[in-house]
């Protein structure tokens, strides 16, 4: 009975926000896309471009508004004391890569980050393949194997300051084949307007293959 009654207050207090959310980017003037599958349980998210603090705000807002719980990964020793509870209520998932037994090399991000799903029934990954808000011409690719190796669609998360739009604007379901779907990828962001156009680049390894 009890349980019930708290599962109510749980789910009608994230109406709530999800709906405070919308709100927000309404007033500031703010579109939502809603490309989101709700029949999806586990994928990887990438949210880009990435040039301004301003981004983090916007793709936060608009994932809430949409009832998207996003996970971020993070070094297994800020899970602890004193940090732990606030990095776990942002979202935070612990990664160690220390080795399981003296003498064995340190299992890879892809690996873990991969394993992650195995122990998750439900797994929004989130990601930034930029990994930094400086002009990045080659991206951090290591979402695509992770998807690969788990069997999980790739949500395209944006911030297009232009058209004053964010959301998630496609889904991609990898096919194996790398240099296809990372320029299936890449078409999408380059269509995307960042705050700060001189600080973002799509991947350019991938830009012919893009041009179909």
């Amino acid at each position: 009975m009890i349980a019930t009654i708290l599962r109510k207050f749980y789910l009608l207090g994230r109406r709530v926000f999800e709906k405070l959310a919308e709100r927000s980017l309404g007033w500031m003037g703010w579109q939502i896309d809603n490309h989101w599958d709700l029949n999806i349980d586990q994928c990887v998210m990438i949210a880009a471009p990435h040039t301004s603090n301003w981004d983090a705000l916007y793709a936060r807002l608009a994932l809430k508004a949409l009832g998207v719980h996003v996970r971020i990964t993070i070094k297994d020793s800020y899970m602890k004391l004193p940090f732990g509870p606030f990095v776990r209520a942002m979202g935070g998932i612990g990664i160690d890569r220390r080795p399981k037994k003296d003498g064995e090399a340190r299992p890879s991000m892809v690996q873990l980050m991969s394993d992650l799903f195995k122990s998750h029934s439900k797994l929004v990954m989130l990601v930034t393949p930029e990994g930094t808000r400086s002009k990045q011409e080659q991206w951090k690719t290591g979402f695509y194997h992770v998807a690969m190796n788990a069997g999980v669609p790739i949500a395209l998360a944006y911030m297009d300051y232009a058209n004053k739009k964010t959301g998630i604007g496609k889904i991609v379901y990898p096919t194996g084949d790398y240099q296809q779907d990372m320029a299936e990828i890449m078409a999408f962001y380059a269509q995307i307007n960042p705050k700060h156009p001189d600080l973002f680049s799509v991947d350019t390894r991938f830009m012919q293959e893009a041009e179909f």
